[in-house]
This record gives C-alpha cells, sequence and structure tokens, in this order.
C-alpha cells in the first residue's frame, strides 16, 4: 500500500514562486494608482493654473468706473475704476458686464466695441479694467490686445506689454463667433498663448 503523497517534499518549493508574488503586488498597486488618479487626458484643459479661487462678496458696494479709451481697431475698451477697489468689487462688476451682455443692455453701460456687427455692438470685444489711467491709454491697450509675441517696434512709445499686463485689474472678453465659450472673465489677465499676470485669475 503506497502512502498518501505529501504536499510537501524535500527539494521542492512550497507555494508560489516569490518572483510572481512580487509580481503580483507591483500588478496590484499599479492598478490602484491608476484608478484612483484621473489621467491627464481624463483632465479638461483650463489655460493658466488657478491657485484661488475669489469669489463676489455680496455685501461690497458696485464700484465706480469710468470709460478712459475706446478702441473700435482692436475691438476694445479700457475702464479706470479707484486704486482703493477691492478684488471683490472688481467681480461684482465683471459679473454685472456679463449679466447686462446677457440682458442685451451692454450698450448702456459700455460703448460699443463692434459697431455694425451683426451679432451686436459688442459681439467682439475686450474690456479692460484699471486703476492707473497711465496703463488704460489708447496704445498701452493695444499692446495688450496684440498680445505677448506681437513685434516689439510695433508701438515702441508704448507701454511695454509685461508691465501693462500687470496693472490690469480686470478683464471681460467677449467673442460670440465661438458658441461654446462667447465670454470669459477674469481678475489680472491672461492673452490667447496662456501667458498672465501675477494676480490672474478666473472668475468665469
Amino acid at each position: 500500500m503506497n502512502d498518501e503523497q505529501s504536499p510537501y517534499q524535500e527539494g521542492k518549493r512550497a507555494g508560489l514562486h516569490p518572483l510572481i508574488v512580487v509580481f503580483g503586488v507591483i500588478i496590484t498597486m499599479w492598478l490602484l494608482i491608476a484608478l484612483a488618479v484621473p489621467s491627464s487626458k481624463q483632465k479638461q484643459a483650463t489655460g493658466p493654473e488657478i491657485s484661488q479661487m475669489v469669489t463676489e462678496d455680496p455685501d461690497a458696494a458696485p464700484v465706480m468706473y469710468k470709460v478712459q479709451a475706446t478702441l473700435a481697431d482692436v475691438n476694445a475698451i479700457s475702464i479706470v475704476v479707484p486704486a482703493e477697489a477691492t478684488n471683490s468689487q472688481i467681480v461684482g462688476l465683471l459679473k454685472r458686464f456679463r449679466q447686462a451682455r446677457l440682458d442685451q443692455t451692454l450698450s448702456s453701460l459700455l460703448p460699443a466695441t463692434s459697431p455694425g456687427h451683426k451679432l451686436g455692438g459688442h459681439a467682439i470685444a475686450d474690456i479692460y479694467i484699471f486703476s492707473d489711467p497711465i496703463y488704460a491709454k489708447p496704445d498701452a491697450v493695444r499692446t495688450l490686445s496684440r498680445g505677448a509675441h506681437a513685434p516689439g517696434d510695433l508701438y515702441p512709445q508704448s507701454v511695454p506689454f509685461e508691465v501693462g499686463m500687470e496693472q490690469v485689474r480686470g478683464h471681460y472678453r467677449i467673442d460670440l463667433n465661438d458658441t461654446g465659450n462667447p465670454d470669459s472673465g477674469s481678475l489680472g489677465f491672461a492673452d490667447d498663448s496662456g501667458i498672465h499676470s501675477k494676480h490672474y485669475r478666473r472668475i468665469f
């Protein structure tokens, strides 16, 4: 009568091979990390990084403003607010302009930037908010409208782009030709290439 064979025999390894165990642990950890951390493809492109969100203070008094320049050639307006205006008040002003656009009453607050356009007088607009009127002058605003990569000799007497950009308190951009994203508002300024001021914060 043969003895029943024992699963543990001298000279034979009991259980799984150590390499199989190690690879199993590595694959398991990789799967857990892949499921927990979304890939870059799953993340939406949001433009310049936003370090914090700034919300409107409902108790903040509406800020007074003055239209400094209107530049139909670049579809832009510069406005000046008091230096004491808070970021919350700038946010409130941006939202006020946006609501007026939606209500089709923006022309009662600001002059037309695209007169005669089939989509209206503010079909295309860049509205720059400053506290220092020096940076709200036409040449300085044109430099911002042309972007950071425009040749430096276009407006040799104007404020350099990098300097003017940092003086923008708020920026409201409208482009009704872009039905997916017809407008955007921010504290600070960012151009189309993604270059932005140090205090840039996307609001909407």
